[in-house]
């Protein structure tokens, strides 16, 4: 289940997103702005410029959300008119992402896995391979 935080004018496709989370935990997704996401990366990282995407795991309570993903739609926008996709693909490609991280892949440490399972998403939901690309760099 997801429970979106929409702090924009886009609209957002959640079906998709939740046949991809595949998941019974809830997830927040937070759509923002990138003064915004600026704004949470700095506070949260303590990194002072604005990112694509967050996510904030909560995997050691059982109990409790999976986690957040946090997506900069101004970056989702410019993105997608740079690679020549779809803004709705765009926002999936960064949800996809997110929920690795929130289910406790890191592609910074890992031995690839995070990338496997991003092409199999990808693969499997018909996505532009552009997310692909941008973690082989």
């Amino acid at each position: 289940m997801i429970t979106l935080d929409n702090q924009t004018n886009i609209e957002i496709n959640i079906n998709i997103l939740e046949k991809i989370s595949k998941t019974d935990k809830e997830i927040e997704l937070v759509i923002v702005d990138n003064k915004t996401m600026q704004t949470i990366n700095f506070e949260q990282r303590e990194v002072d410029k604005t990112t694509d995407v967050l996510s904030f795991p909560l995997e050691d309570f059982p109990h409790f959300p999976l986690g957040s993903i946090v997506i900069n739609s101004d970056l989702a926008t410019i993105k997608a008119k740079e690679l020549g996709h779809d803004f709705k693909d765009e926002i999936t490609l960064m949800f996809i992402h997110g929920l690795l991280h929130v289910k406790g892949y890191d592609h910074e440490c890992d031995n690839g896995e995070m990338r496997k399972e991003e092409e199999k998403l990808i693969k499997e939901f018909n996505l532009p391979k552009s997310l692909i690309i941008r973690t082989d760099s």
